[in-house]
């Protein structure tokens, strides 16, 4: 059937194009395929293209022959398997019975399983994919690899997606021959162990964001928590009490008002568990045990956090552009114009609420960039590039001015509002209070951890000082020296 779905992933005017694709030299060693789809002529064009000889083995070479490069000869699986060592087998599980036909001219070579199950297949099957192809070819040695690249990356390259690429197997030589063939090829093999692990490794590409899951619902969580109290405070009680209809601030205003609330506490959550862990080293009196598990899991999503508080912050930043252009916002306007004219009013100006603006402004605009830079030296390509120290003050340090940074501008943004009884509306304190609760507790115990008889004891405990132990360490003389003692 002809259609969409039989044009190749690989243009075949890219293929033929690039001059390092038309020649390979007869000294290259010589490498199998079997199977003739996408990843299959990636994986064709990429080996051809890193100085292997392909061939690839088809039910069908003459339909298939055109949509490889010129340098890699498409013939029958029965020839292709007859004279290379590896061969890729890049068919799916249920087509594997197809090629016990070949048992006898793959005995004793390796076999490389690039196939990936469907989630429905890796909770059905008990064994993987490649332990499946091992009990059909007992003769031969599997080795399951490059599962985790995708079609795409094969073609554009390992600079354009992930470059690890896990590899397990029975036999060290096999899992070595199939590395070097990776490092070849530009990308970083992982060596997972014996074959047992394929199961693992054929799991890795059906998770979507593992890390991510915990933190994400953490911040819809507080989205939701601080969106029903504001919709309460600013929504239902003018309209229960004071029978006002302000239900139009729930898509602009009422989220503007959330976002930043949970952009603050997410914020502090990244450097809560750090004051915690610090406590606990104090109470224990050394750094040889372990955290709790929870302590633990979240000291490891602290960059999934914060990412998310900058992701919050940026959405209140835009939100706040917004609001001049709303109609009600036009509307306000017209009527406190209207109302100082007809209160005979020639000029308002208040000189608090000036200042208190300005200062807010620029307090937010401040922490938001200090955000931004965390979260730009977060990226792989960037962290790779800084050193520890370095990265240790963008994060810890700048990390930190951040937060305070963030807490003044939600001081000023409240100013004397939490003293004003016309803000507790239903007896609730205005947002802003509760958002200052976990923040404000970071920055005292921070400053706790700066005096000398905590912070000196604190770091000679990270320095490997035992309370009770017989090692004991003295801290050296020179303050500047002490000062970079690493805060693991």
């Amino acid at each position: 059937m002809s259609g969409e779905m039989d044009k190749p992933l690989i243009s075949l005017h890219l293929v033929d194009s690039d001059s390092s694709l038309a020649k390979v030299p007869d000294e290259a060693p010589k490498v199998g395929i079997l199977g003739s789809g996408d990843f299959a002529r990636s994986l064709a064009t990429r080996l051809v293209g890193s100085g292997f000889k392909v061939v690839v083995g088809s039910r069908n070479p003459k339909r298939t022959a055109g949509l490889f490069p010129s340098a890699a000869q498409v013939t029958f699986q029965e020839e292709a398997v007859s004279s290379p060592e590896v061969i890729f087998v890049a068919v799916f599980r249920e087509h594997y019975t197809s090629l016990c036909s070949l048992s006898e001219q793959l005995a004793g070579k390796i076999l490389v399983d690039v196939s990936n199950p469907t989630e429905q297949e890796h909770l059905q099957h008990r064994e993987s994919n490649a332990e499946y192809l091992a009990s059909l070819f007992p003769t031969c040695t599997v080795v399951k690899a490059f599962n985790v690249i995708s079609a795409w990356t094969l073609q554009a390259g390992p600079r354009d997606g992930n470059r690890q690429v896990p590899i397990c197997s029975d036999q060290p030589e096999a899992k070595r021959a199939v590395s070097e063939m990776a490092l070849a090829m530009g990308f970083m093999p992982v060596d997972m162990g014996s074959l047992a692990s394929a199961r693992e490794v054929e799991a890795m590409p059906l998770r979507l964001l593992p890390a991510w899951k915990v933190p994400t619902l953490l911040a819809l969580g507080l989205f939701v928590c601080f969106y029903a109290y504001n919709f309460v405070r600013d929504v239902l009680q003018p309209y229960m009490q004071e029978s006002q209809n302000k239900f139009f601030k729930l898509p602009v205003s009422v989220v503007n008002t959330t976002l930043p609330c949970v952009a603050y506490v997410l914020l502090s959550l990244v450097y809560l568990p750090g004051v915690l862990a610090a406590a606990l080293q104090l109470r224990r009196g050394t750094k040889y045990q372990r955290f709790p598990d929870w302590l633990d899991h979240w000291l490891q999503h602290r960059k999934q956090i914060g990412l998310l508080s900058f992701f919050c912050a940026a959405l209140h930043a835009l939100y706040s552009f917004c609001l001049p252009l709303r109609r009600a916002h036009r509307y306000d306007l017209v009527n406190l114009a209207v109302k100082q004219v007809l209160a005979n009013k020639s000029h308002l100006w208040v000189e608090e609420e000036v200042w208190r603006m300005e200062i807010y402004l620029s307090l937010g605009v401040l922490a938001l960039g200090t955000l931004s830079l965390l979260a730009v030296t977060s990226l792989p390509s960037i962290a790779n590039s800084l050193n520890w120290r370095e990265f240790s003050f963008v994060q810890s340090s700048l990390g930190f001015v951040a937060l305070v940074l963030s807490t003044l501008h939600t001081l000023t943004y409240g100013w004397t509002r939490a003293f004003e009884e016309s803000r507790y509306k239903f007896y609730l304190p205005p947002t802003f209070t509760l958002t200052l609760l976990v923040p404000c507790v970071v920055i005292l115990a921070k400053a706790l951890f700066l005096l000398p008889c905590i912070g000196r004891r604190l770091t000679r405990i990270r320095r490997g000082w035992e309370r009770d132990g017989a090692i004991k360490f003295t801290l050296p003389t020179d303050h500047a020296l002490a000062e970079k003692t690493s805060h693991v």
